[in-house]
């Protein structure tokens, strides 16, 4: 649930820190236009996300949960003229939507998108041996975000940087009996990121437009 004034905060803060980009807002149109959900990044998170990405050199992304490609297009801005982003998104609906923003945005020759479950991707990925990715964005289905760290460690090296989106869940997380499937995936998640002794982690708590969740940011040892 978000509150309204976080929303009139946000606002103020693009209207400060964000320049209009007249294809990121055609993202968000097009992809309501096709029926998406419209659960992605707000722009300054996707701004956060490119940053986070730039301040690591990321030369190869991984994003797990393309959508409309907003955050794809933000995090792809971050990469040179050499990198290259791979994400992954199961419903070709959002896949077609994302490849056509992404043409529109003029970062579709960076990007290479993956139609199909993300677990099995992540397993074809690691038995390709994809050169690992420098910077990894988090943002699925919940239920299956702890299988998603361990696909991302797998693809990972030293020094990578890994972000995960919508870790609180309101506060759900802090009721063990509390049936939502999405919220029991992240429950599953947190717990199995706390006990990781590969990485560095921590969890902030977000407030906005987008309501009241969280990130995980974890950097891999």
């Amino acid at each position: 649930m978000s509150n309204p004034s976080w929303s009139k905060i946000d606002h103020h803060l693009e209207s400060l820190f964000l320049s209009p980009d007249p294809t990121l807002e055609a993202n968000l149109r097009e992809s309501l236009e096709a029926g998406l959900p419209a659960i992605q990044v707000s722009a300054l998170q996707g701004k956060l996300l490119q940053i986070l990405a730039a301040s690591v050199g990321a030369k190869r992304i991984l994003e797990i949960g393309t959508l409309g490609g907003y955050s794809t297009t933000w995090l792809a801005k971050a990469l040179p003229a050499e990198g290259k982003l791979v994400t992954l998104e199961f419903e070709p609906l959002h896949a077609r939507t994302a490849r056509a923003n992404l043409e529109r945005s003029g970062v579709a020759e960076k990007v290479e998108i993956r139609v199909g479950a993300a677990l099995e991707t992540l397993r074809l990925l690691v038995e390709e041996k994809t050169a690992p990715f420098d910077f990894v964005f988090i943002d699925a289905d919940k239920e299956n975000y702890a299988g998603y760290l361990d696909g991302a460690l797998k693809l990972s090296r030293s020094g990578t940087l890994i972000v995960a989106d919508n870790v609180v869940r309101e506060g759900k997380i802090l009721d063990p009996e509390d049936l939502d499937t999405r919220v029991r995936g992240i429950r599953t998640f947190l717990e199995k990121l706390a006990a990781e002794k590969r990485v560095d982690a921590t969890v902030i708590q977000t407030v906005g437009s987008k309501g009241h969740d969280g990130l995980a940011i974890f950097r891999v040892h």
